[in-house]
């Protein structure tokens, strides 16, 4: 049994929980999940793991921002996710068992939770349904990769930003989107000043709002059709 220290968070009262793919398990299978994890409290871009480095588990995000990256030739991150609350991560590695592919640290102060990998397998083994959730996950996200790769391969910069405020919205919900310019940037593939310089326009354009650093969409309708997207 895995001690709980002051920054554990229970399973039944998570509120991440309903949001991620354990929200359908079953009260006893719950309490085992709760009984087989553990909590930390990490602090604003601190690791979860690293790039070539050998997947002990899953990593759950009860609160906080985290973002997913590959490193370029010359050491340039190009983000291909940001995750928020309810979201697993590196469970695709498990499956795999090869070396993680890509890298996660935090934009934010967060509380993440561990699973390790046998008990993240032994709830697979159990749990149909669970298996089947997890399953209609792969699907979706190989689906959105595609979408991501190739609306960031055709599109313009000014295509990709707008496309990337729309992913960043739905993360942030009804909060201010507050991420770093240089992240952003890594985000939609373009030198930090270039999206100064385009955000700038946005504003000027009445497409979004600007306070200390966070960026609120004001014409979601004008974002969309600036991505080229029909939503």
């Amino acid at each position: 049994m895995i001690d709980h220290s002051h920054k554990f968070v229970s399973c039944e009262n998570c509120g991440a929980r309903n949001k991620s793919l354990f929200a359908g398990l079953n009260g006893e299978q719950v309490e085992d999940l709760n009984e087989h994890k553990a909590c930390s409290h990490y602090k604003k871009n601190q690791g979860l793991f690293l790039e070539g480095s050998i997947p002990r588990g899953v990593f759950c995000v009860n609160k906080g921002k985290v973002k997913v990256f590959a490193l370029g030739d010359e050491g340039k991150e190009q983000i291909i996710q940001i995750a928020g609350e309810g979201e697993i991560l590196g469970f695709r590695s498990i499956f795999s068992g090869e070396p993680y592919k890509v890298s996660a640290t935090t934009l934010e102060d967060a509380n993440i939770c561990f699973i390790h990998r046998d008990s993240f397998l032994s709830i697979i083994d159990s749990n149909a349904a669970f298996r089947n959730e997890l399953f209609k996950e792969f699907s979706k996200e190989l689906a959105e990769r595609a979408e991501f790769i190739t609306n960031m391969a055709q599109k313009s910069v000014r295509e990709r930003l707008a496309f990337i405020l729309l992913i960043l919205k739905e993360v942030y919900g009804e909060d201010p989107i507050n991420i770093s310019r240089e992240d952003m940037a890594n985000y939609v593939g373009t030198a930090t000043e270039t999206l100064i310089r385009l955000l700038k326009e946005f504003k000027e354009d009445g497409l979004i709002d600007i306070a200390t650093r966070k960026l609120t969409i004001l014409n979601k309708a004008g974002i969309t059709k600036l991505a080229g997207l029909h939503r």
